[in-house]
């Protein structure tokens, strides 16, 4: 009968014990969201896509959103309404600012060395050239969103090396086309005759053929920085559980399948850390888009 009873009791505390534990397992979506480079449609085939791979290899519901600007995408973050977020170098770095504890844990190969196309109107007559097109003082020109490191900061930083003015001076207009999809498009269109471009939409659209080379061509290219990062919010362990954050790393630098790979497109992902993306922070302070 003692023993009996010792068992019960035994089961009753252990129930307890597991109960009182259950709430730090939380049943929470992980949500994540990425910078609007390209247009909505094509995000969200690619990254619907990575979002399944997450959840597999988490164990956790996993979702992707959507936004509308990479403002929203660096609000969405330090809202905790998205816990990772696929920023370019200086949303990321933004983001990180803001969020006490977040981290870059994961950038593309290629990441570390990117670089930004100047493109041009066949109107324009201008042909690829080693040194800065000075020739383009003058002309229209449209940078990406104003946001983004490869469609904005960096061809802004390089614009004002080579000529020691602002764009607005250096230029009889200046616009922002949102992504570097729009960008192609407008110059192709001459409806600019000079933009700046991210070099891997650049070269994946040409591969899909929707460039045509007899319109539009690369005049420029700037010398490589860094870029692309994934980004956590240091809370993560908090809310998923003791080392989840080590577990996205794991799962991103992991990730071997080419059509995974193919979407971003990235040869694979490598370690990253925040102070890769000091010298994003450092022109983004020197031309006043960070204080």
């Amino acid at each position: 009968m003692k023993t009996t009873f010792r068992i019960c009791l035994a089961v009753i505390v252990a129930t307890a014990i597991f109960a009182s534990k259950a709430p730090e397992v939380r049943a929470d979506t992980f949500i994540f969201t990425a910078i609007p480079d390209q247009d909505e449609a094509r995000l969200k085939e690619r990254f619907n896509k990575i979002a399944l791979y997450l959840e597999k290899q988490l164990g956790v519901k996993t979702k992707y959103i959507p936004v509308k600007s990479y403002a929203a995408a660096v609000t969405a973050f330090r809202n905790n309404q998205v816990q990772l977020a696929w920023f370019g170098g200086l949303s990321g770095v933004r983001a990180r600012i803001l969020v006490k504890g977040s981290e870059a844990i994961a950038q593309g190969f290629e990441d570390p060395y990117f670089e930004t196309y100047f493109i041009a109107h066949s109107s324009t007559g201008l042909s690829k050239s080693e040194k800065f097109p000075k020739e383009i003082s003058g002309m229209t020109f449209t940078f990406g969103s104003k946001g983004s490191t490869s469609g904005r900061l960096m061809p802004e930083h390089h614009i004002r090396l080579a000529t020691g003015k602002p764009p607005k001076d250096v230029f009889s207009k200046v616009g922002f086309s949102g992504n570097h999809s729009k960008t192609i498009a407008l110059v192709q269109s001459g409806a600019y005759q000079v933009g700046a471009v991210n070099y891997k939409v650049w070269r994946k659209e040409l591969a899909a053929g929707k460039i045509d080379p007899s319109k539009v061509s690369v005049i420029w290219v700037t010398p490589p920085y860094p870029d692309y990062q994934w980004t956590i919010r240091g809370d993560v362990d908090d809310r998923f559980g003791s080392g989840f954050k080590g577990r996205v790393k794991r799962a991103l630098l992991e990730m071997k399948n080419p059509e995974l790979l193919k979407s971003f497109p990235r040869k694979s992902f490598i370690p990253a850390s925040n102070g890769d993306y000091q010298p994003i922070l450092d022109v983004a302070r020197k031309i006043k888009l960070i204080d």
